[in-house]
């Protein structure tokens, strides 16, 4: 006898959408049919769409930051509110500081993290010091032992590379067949518009924007794609701004090269003169991440590429900071200079219904598109898939429950992180996740958290399949 069958489901994958029962044993999807037969669970999704359980493949959680910072959700806050949000699946990122070995931060990453998941979690590295063991043995070490895909940066005093180290570093993923992933925003021009704006007075947390315009975005972009086409390395554009940087990945996209891209609902919902707060005061911290948003031309830019398939990748970039902590958005300085607010904002519980809302409520994009972005490209791109991303017979059954008609107000009061506010107060939503499995078991239902922590298993992942495997 099966464990669950989901009956009168309308099932919605990236490629198609029909009406079946799904037949659930052992954590797997192991029938669907127009009868699965008898089961010790029933759930009935009468009037509600069955898709696949979303990939969110951009989130950091318990992070250090150095200076006293402190990130406002660690592991059990940050994966209850991705399974709030109807996301079964999270990849934060190990990062590892200056000096220290890069085994040494997963082992540290893991320890942190055990026995508090509520959903599935598979960790991204962070490379920000590329020695030579670093290059020659832990991180071909590590892609071995499944950990295939890593992160590297462009600006950031404590997280930059050099070109020369990104070359290395892309080197050594093409000969070990891990995904890149680039923060790509020129590190000399954003220190050289901050200095300018400072010395002129201009220091409010609207200022961050001006010291990040999408030229620096741009150049980056092109940069890392030709370093990229040098090295015959696939990478992946992370949290793409607007129309400059995005039409350099266009450009590479359009001469074949293996060359991803990711965006993020800040860049949809959001635009700099949140920043400004009430009257360019210090709400404006609030709305401060890197990139920053932009203006409604570069809105409808990020439209047109969700649509046209610019964009492989939907994700949160959720990192948290507390707005009133004094060890989070106002530590020591961060009044006096928008250099000194932590960059980041929570966005993992409120990606997928965002998307939904602006983009299949609103008529922008098809809802197999949304499952696409969502969560069969990270699959595919991240080495899960079709053990996740999809609903298929031997697919874990990982699955989100949508009322594609329920209309929400967002507010701090319905999540669950740890953060203490939400830059997407008071917006609109048509179309609300109201439970969430994850391998067979309902960890969320209807506003309620009812997995525990621990119930979330760690993922060992696959080679991309950007490299054609």
């Amino acid at each position: 006898m099966l464990d669950t069958a989901i009956r009168n489901a309308e099932i919605v994958t990236a490629a198609d959408r029909y009406r079946a029962e799904i037949g659930i044993r052992d954590g797997r999807i192991v029938i669907i049919a127009e009868d699965v037969g008898p089961a010790h669970e029933e759930i009935d999704a009468t009037g509600l769409l069955v898709l696949p359980g979303g990939i969110d493949a951009h989130v950091h959680l318990e992070q250090p930051q150095g200076g006293g910072v402190v990130m406002a959700d660690g592991f059990e806050s940050g994966t209850r509110s991705a399974a709030a949000g109807g996301t079964t699946t999270v990849m934060p990122f190990a990062l590892q500081q200056r000096g220290q070995s890069l085994r040494e931060a997963v082992t540290a990453y893991h320890k942190a993290a055990e026995g508090k998941c509520h959903t599935d979690i598979s960790f991204h590295l962070i490379i920000t010091d590329p020695t030579p063991q670093v290059l020659g043995q832990e991180l071909p070490a590590l892609v071995k032992d499944g950990y295939t895909s890593f992160k590297v940066f462009m600006t950031y005093d404590d997280m930059v590379l050099n070109d020369a180290q990104l070359l290395d570093v892309f080197d050594v993923a093409r000969r070990e067949k891990a995904m890149v992933m680039v923060h790509a925003e020129g590190y000399d021009a954003i220190k050289y518009m901050a200095k300018r704006l400072e010395e002129a007075g201009k220091t409010a947390p609207y200022y961050h924007a001006e010291s990040r315009p999408q030229s620096v975005e741009r150049e980056a972009t092109h940069r890392a794609i030709s370093h990229a086409e040098l090295s015959d390395v696939p990478i992946t554009i992370v949290h793409v701004s607007g129309r400059d940087p995005m039409e350099q990945i266009q450009w590479a996209k359009k001469r074949g090269m293996n060359v991803w891209a990711e965006t993020c609902p800040q860049y949809i919902a959001l635009v700099a003169d949140d920043l400004k707060g009430l009257n360019m005061d210090f709400e404006g911290a609030k709305y401060v991440c890197s990139p920053p948003p932009r203006d409604l031309d570069s809105q409808k830019a990020i439209w047109e590429g969700l649509r046209d398939g610019t964009f492989d990748l939907f994700s949160s970039d959720h990192c948290p900071f507390r707005f009133e902590d004094a060890k989070g958005k106002d530590v020591a300085g961060a009044r006096t200079s928008f250099r000194w607010v932590p960059n980041g904002i929570p966005g993992i519980e409120a990606r997928l219904p965002i998307l939904f809302s602006e983009g299949v409520s609103k008529g922008r994009i098809p809802i197999e598109r949304f499952v696409a972005l969502t969560s069969t490209n990270p699959a595919k791109l991240f080495g899960m898939y079709p053990r996740k991303g999809t609903i298929a017979v031997g697919s874990d059954a990982d699955l989100t429950f949508w009322d594609p008609e329920r209309e929400v107000t967002m507010s701090q009061s319905l999540h669950h992180h740890d953060c203490d506010y939400t830059p997407y107060e008071g917006m609109a939503i048509k179309g609300w996740p109201v439970r969430t499995i994850l391998r067979g078991s309902t960890i969320f239902l209807d506003g309620e958290i009812t997995g525990t922590p621990g119930q979330g298993a760690y993922l060992e992942r696959g080679t991309s399949q950007a490299f054609g495997v």
